[in-house]
């Protein structure tokens, strides 16, 4: 087992991660921007590295700055979190190669993974269903008229280096392909430095299920059920539900079991979540995570098992030592994203905490680094808590949850719990009936103020 791990991210996952390795024994080492010289996870770790200006370039994503801080504290290995590093095979093979254990999967299969066209070639070879589309890049627009006259119309171009919903466009018809196309690599260029673009069916209605996954050195990858997280805002996750309310107990296993057969076939290990959109009975893989999820937390609630702890054991070559069979599945579990952003216009609402008081009762849980008198930074993402509940029903789970929003109180900025508060108030959610486009959709029809 390791003797200490460095933590190279910030905020309420490195708290989380933290919390992981004490429980095993195992000391921390926190890195920080100048930013974050105050923050909890700073505060709990065993020891703390200050490393760079409130730039995440400068700090989060300085990988000589996070290799020294690693060297000079005697760490084992590095956790890189969520975001930031997490995803980045570069830093991932750097590490390995400074005798640090990496805490994730391969480089290599971090780069297979990151590169969208790579990775859907790489599981339609070893038999996942993906969206109709493109069989590589799309270089002309020539080649996109082409191709969207075979898969029809209407047609979504993407980046291949993308995320986010950054170099994304729809074209319904002909007439829009050309300026979508090109509206789209200039996006990706400016957001990821690549400008390569595919195409994919655009599928109209579909529901975004994603499957946890974890696999070992040693050949064996489980699953832990699927996550629903359809409710998303300008491609962003803003609630997510385990199990999803869409699927049956047929589909469920064998969209998991798929997953994890597929995941096993090209030797993944440490924790991944394959995404998949599912329409009509059908599912169709778009992508996989390399790295650990916001939203492992409800995967956790229904399983029981700690996906950190996890994550970690099996980095140190460790075997799973359990089999499909051996997870079993309770309730049910919500997620609310808690950011600090006005819940109507969602600009951003960094400053001090005055007051806060975190939910609590049966199967209530907040992952937040949050505190009273604590200055909410303006230079990172907005998420600032989740909200977890978990029920023996989905309808005892979304009554804890209501009752979990109405005490939750932070105080000194806006929040986006009042929206929150009225998304699970509404018929079609309380219903399960909703898709990925559903929010925006509610949402137009809001009125304003």
């Amino acid at each position: 087992m390791f003797e200490k791990v460095l933590i190279a991210n910030r905020g309420e996952i490195a708290l989380r991660i933290h919390r992981a390795c004490r429980e095993m024994g195992i000391k921390t080492v926190a890195v920080h921007s100048t930013a974050d010289a105050d923050a909890m996870h700073v505060r709990l770790a065993d020891e703390s590295v200050c490393i760079g200006p409130p730039s995440a370039k400068e700090s989060y994503l300085n990988i000589p700055a996070i290799l020294s801080a690693a060297a000079i504290t005697g760490a084992d290995a590095i956790h890189p979190g969520i975001g930031f590093m997490s995803e980045n095979a570069q830093f991932a093979q750097m590490v390995e190669e400074h005798g640090f254990a990496w805490i994730g999967p391969s480089p290599e299969h971090i780069r297979i993974m990151g590169d969208k066209v790579t990775a859907k070639r790489t599981v339609l070879e070893l038999g996942l269903p993906v969206v109709p589309g493109s069989d590589g890049p799309v270089e002309t627009v020539e080649a996109a008229l082409v191709n969207a006259a075979r898969i029809g119309y209407p047609v979504l171009i993407k980046a291949a280096a993308g995320g986010g919903g950054k170099g994304m466009k729809v074209a319904w018809a002909e007439s829009e392909l050309r300026e979508a196309y090109q509206l789209a690599r200039g996006e990706a260029r400016a957001a990821f430095g690549n400008d390569q673009v595919y195409m994919e069916k655009y599928l109209a209605k579909p529901r975004h299920i994603e499957i946890q996954l974890l696999g070992d050195h040693h050949g064996t990858v489980v699953h832990f059920g699927e996550r629903d997280c359809s409710i998303q805002r300008r491609h962003q996750k803003v609630v997510e539900e385990a199990p999803s309310p869409a699927l049956n107990a047929e589909e469920r296993a064998f969209i998991g079991n798929l997953a994890a057969k597929t995941a096993a076939a090209f030797g993944y290990r440490g924790v991944g979540t394959m995404e998949f959109l599912y329409e009509n009975g059908q599912f169709y893989f778009i992508e996989m995570n390399t790295r650990l999820q916001i939203e492992h937390t409800i995967s956790e609630m229904v399983t029981g098992v700690d996906l950190v702890r996890e994550q970690i054991r099996v980095a140190t070559g460790a075997p799973l030592g359990y089999g499909q069979d051996d997870i079993k599945f309770n309730g049910h579990s919500i997620e609310c994203r808690v950011n600090a952003e006005n819940p109507v216009t969602f600009a951003p609402s960094p400053g001090r905490i005055d007051g806060y008081h975190a939910p609590g009762g049966l199967g209530v849980r907040v992952d937040s680094a949050l505190y009273d008198g604590y200055r909410v930074p303006p230079h990172y993402d907005s998420m600032i808590a989740k909200l977890i509940v978990h029920g023996n029903s989905r309808n005892e789970c979304l009554m804890r949850l209501r009752r979990a929003i109405e005490e939750f109180v932070i105080g000194g900025i806006d929040t986006t719990l009042p929206l929150h508060q009225r998304i699970i108030a509404q018929p079609d959610f309380i219903n399960g009936d909703y898709d990925i486009r559903w929010l925006e959709e509610w949402m137009k029809n809001q009125p304003a103020g």
